[in-house]
């Protein structure tokens, strides 16, 4: 009897453990899926070929469409160019997990999925995926590995033409097999990843980007085609040959003859009385109308896969590109996002539950463009905010500017000041223990000894001055944070800066600060 779970798909059936190892979606020799594809669709496609095309993918036959489709990105290197930007966009995120709760089941799980998704196939997985961009759908099957635990021992990409959507169902991807030629199979629950990208509403046949790109596609083969036509006629000179009012019939033979094979021979012999002139062909006929039909079509491409044509078509400068991203942010963004959710339903949830058992809330995979941070703005708000006593670690700096901490022993920058060009002391040194060097022995002897010098007075002034420091910067620092927190942006601060010296008391910051001045130019002219 064959051993099932008591895990069940979302029909209420159970898994059936045995399958989930074996290879179901496997091609032949002969059959309905073949190894060896040998059909062609692009060449000699017509608009009422691609009518009927199209007309058949609409009423659940797209094995022609998927040819075309596959077929264009070979075919046409515009198409394959920008179509393969935009998956090598999504390839290009890493992807992050995150834990349903902080409880300790939940982090360990997550802990296990992150293992998971740093595995080297799973960028296969991914890139499997965003092969359904064009053609509106990808499929991979899961060869499972059963050891301590379950574990996705492969993702195998399958041919989209060995599956179908069933005459009664657009949106139930089936797979085709002799056992149900019209209809298909049901695909085997924790064994296929099924990504359809939603480019837009309606059935997922209808939604790949070969659907929105292939009568232009088509457009710009006539083109091409006409060009090379062209090209071969007015490219090459128009040979004009030139006889005398008195020539014979031969001498009219002889002549023509000449014409003709001066093309390919590169050489005749005509009588003296006769001439053969060259005329440029390309005056015939306008050069450039079919290059400019071609990169106009190329730029319909572009907008319909990438959504803009600056970095592929129009010779952008560098600053124009910063602006204008090979895949516009929102495409890629939306991208992600399907394919996250394709991997949390079909690979995170099976995984889980056949490890840990079914859970009511499962670790997430997210796939998230790293988010672009103004350096310069930070650096000026730290460079306004520090001096004033606003404090902020070093580890979120960090972090922001993508500066790892310095590991121990290693030599680090130190800043010098500008008058003196010496070097900056450490903050991290201060209120630190005497080092035992001889400028510090000897001040300690000198306090044993009840002997006073300049410095010892100088350095008692300042402990007496940092002891109540806090009180008295609060009222100068608390208005310009509490602006800080309220403003919008950093021009906004920058805007509000100038009316807060109303509200900053310094009173008691500058009368201390008088005082202790005071008493350090008293010290001073004793000394």
């Amino acid at each position: 009897m064959e051993k099932v779970s008591n895990i069940v798909d979302q029909n209420g059936d159970p898994i059936r453990l045995k399958e989930l190892s074996k290879e179901i979606a496997t091609a032949s020799m002969t059959g309905i899926r073949q190894v060896w594809n040998t059909d062609t669709i692009a060449s000699g496609l017509t608009p009422q070929r691609l009518a009927q095309i199209l007309h058949n993918a609409n009423q659940g036959d797209a094995y022609d469409f998927l040819t075309l489709a596959e077929e264009m990105e070979e075919a046409e290197p515009h198409y394959g160019s920008v179509l393969g930007t935009r998956k090598r966009a999504i390839e290009g995120i890493a992807p992050s997990v995150e834990a349903a709760s902080e409880d300790k089941v939940d982090i360990e799980m997550a802990e296990t999925v992150s293992k998971l998704v740093k595995h080297e196939s799973f960028s296969e997985l991914v890139q499997n995926c965003v092969d359904g961009l064009g053609k509106g759908y990808a499929v991979s099957e899961i060869i499972w590995r059963r050891g301590q635990m379950w574990w996705p021992n492969q993702y195998k990409w399958r041919d989209p033409r060995f599956f179908q959507f069933p005459q009664d169902n657009a949106f139930e991807l089936r797979l085709r097999d002799e056992k149900d030629m019209v209809n298909g199979l049901s695909l085997e629950p924790y064994k296929f990843v099924v990504h359809i990208p939603r480019l837009k509403s309606g059935i997922p046949i209808r939604g790949g980007l070969a659907r929105l790109a292939a009568i232009t596609y088509m457009c710009k083969q006539f083109t091409i085609t006409d060009w090379m036509a062209f090209a071969e006629v007015f490219g090459m000179p128009i040979r004009i040959g030139k006889h005398g009012a008195n020539a014979t019939e031969s001498d009219i033979a002889t002549l023509i003859n000449a014409v003709a094979n001066i093309g390919t021979d590169a050489a005749a012999v005509i009588p003296d009385s006769m001439k053969i002139e060259f005329e440029d062909g390309r005056k015939s006929g306008s050069n450039d109308t079919f290059e400019r039909l071609a990169k106009y079509l190329d730029k319909q491409i572009s907008k319909a896969v990438i959504g803009q044509t600056m970095t592929t078509d129009d010779g952008s400068s560098q600053a124009q590109a910063n602006v204008h991203n090979d895949v516009r942010l929102d495409i890629l963004e939306s991208d992600l996002k399907q394919l996250g959710s394709t991997v949390n339903r079909d690979v995170i949830k099976p995984f889980i539950d056949l490890n840990f058992g079914v859970q009511e809330f499962y670790p997430i995979v997210k796939f998230e463009l790293p988010e672009a941070e103004d350096r310069d703005t930070l650096i000026k708000a730290l460079e306004v905010l520090l001096p004033h006593g606003f404090r902020v670690g070093q580890s979120a700096v960090r972090t922001k500017l993508g500066i790892p901490e310095p590991k121990e022993g290693e030599d680090l920058f130190v800043a010098i000041d500008r008058q003196s060009e010496a070097p900056v002391p450490d903050p991290a040194m201060n209120h630190q223990k005497p080092c035992g060097c001889s400028t510090c022995q000897t001040k300690a002897i000198n306090a044993e000894q009840g002997v006073v010098t300049v410095d010892d007075d100088l350095d008692e002034l300042e402990q007496e001055a940092m002891q109540e420091w806090q009180p008295q910067i609060d009222p100068v620092v608390d208005p310009i944070v509490k602006l800080l927190s309220e403003s919008k942006d950093y021009d906004d601060f920058l805007r509000q800066l100038p009316g807060m010296a109303d509200q900053v008391d310094g009173n008691k910051l500058i009368l201390t600060l008088a005082e202790q001045l005071f008493k350090a130019r008293g010290v001073g002219d004793v000394g």
